[in-house]
């Protein structure tokens, strides 16, 4: 390359003053995607946006001295941070979970519909425990740690929040509630004792399916938490899933990934757990973004525009809960 260094030194300040400019400094210009041997003064932006679109003094010039500009288009630029580590505040993409729970994927910042007041937004079984609203294994006001307990998060000291309220997550099969039932089933285990001893008579129901896997999180004090995602920043809007719609997400195992949207409308059964599976209804299926661990990430656009909430997945795929219903049930808004 040539003399630049008294050039850049020259028209730096000027250069990064101009809005969506993040930084300034010399390369070789490319051109459809390649590389040429064109000496340049390579601006880079925040985001590309349409000339029609810039007022005059914001435009970067064709051509500073005997060298042409680039723009190059790299996002925001953020310290890398570790995301299982304890962060205040903390800021969706890190890991956080019940206190019972090992962990998960801190997903965003909602806002309640009645009182504004700002929520912490994850899975069922992240925040939860996989709690079906009547089974104790999850109630209102349990701690919520950030990190979560396998990210070595600990009560007192790591609790960031605790449990407002979920949506309840209902297996295939479950053991009656109703009284009738049991009352049946306490009758003919009576008769059936007077013969055969070692023999249990036992009743199921046939298992709900489920529309959401999601819970929010009252904070345990103000400056906890932070909206801006780790790498990708703030949700800008609320959008509807399309069949090859890009997306990304930001979560505590796999960091900043991308994928397609491949279905829409789909009923599929999950596992639960080793012996437990639940049938969610309306959800879709992305190519794979996801590992074990980035369960409650917020689904986006490239846009910025929420679509989803990540719960479940394999090695070929990724489900996620449509927003907008998750934002009804738990009648939260961005």
């Amino acid at each position: 390359m040539g003399n630049y260094t008294d050039i850049l030194n020259r028209y730096k300040k000027s250069i990064l003053k101009k809005k969506n400019v993040i930084g300034v400094g010399f390369g070789y210009k490319e051109r459809k995607g390649r590389t040429t041997e064109e000496e340049a003064l390579i601006v880079l932006v925040k985001k590309k946006v349409p000339v029609s679109k810039i007022s005059k003094k914001e435009i970067i010039p064709q051509r500073v001295q005997e060298y042409k500009t680039d723009v190059i288009e790299i996002g925001e630029v953020v310290f890398h941070q570790d995301r299982t580590k304890k962060l205040r505040p903390a800021r969706p993409g890190v890991s956080i979970g019940h206190y019972k729970v090992s962990a998960g994927t801190f997903g965003a910042v909602v806002r309640d519909k009645k009182t504004g007041t700002p929520l912490i937004l994850s899975n069922n079984h992240v925040l939860a425990n996989i709690s079906n609203g009547i089974d104790n294994r999850a109630r209102k006001g349990d701690p919520i740690l950030q990190p979560g307990t396998y990210d070595d998060g600990r009560t007192p000291g790591d609790i960031i929040g605790y449990l407002e309220r979920f949506v309840p997550i209902h297996s295939s099969e479950g053991r009656p509630d109703c009284g009738v039932a049991i009352s049946i089933e306490k009758a003919v285990n009576f008769f059936l004792h007077l013969f055969r001893n070692n023999y249990n008579f036992r009743l199921f129901k046939d298992g709900e399916t489920n529309l959401v896997d999601c819970a929010v999180a009252k904070t345990a004090g103000d400056g906890l938490i932070a909206s801006k995602m780790i790498e990708i920043g703030d949700v800008l809007g609320v959008t509807e899933p399309e069949i090859n719609m890009e997306v990304k997400k930001s979560g505590r195992s796999s960091g900043l990934t991308k994928g397609r949207i491949v279905a829409i409308e789909a009923t599929l059964t999950v596992n639960m757990n080793e012996t437990d599976t639940a049938v969610f209804e309306d959800q879709f299926i992305t190519t794979p973004l996801s590992k074990p661990g980035d369960s409650g990430s917020l689904i986006l656009d490239m846009n910025n525009n929420a679509v989803g909430l990540l719960f479940a997945g394999s090695e070929k795929a990724t489900v996620c809960n449509r927003i907008s219903n998750v934002l009804e049930k738990l009648s939260v808004k961005f």
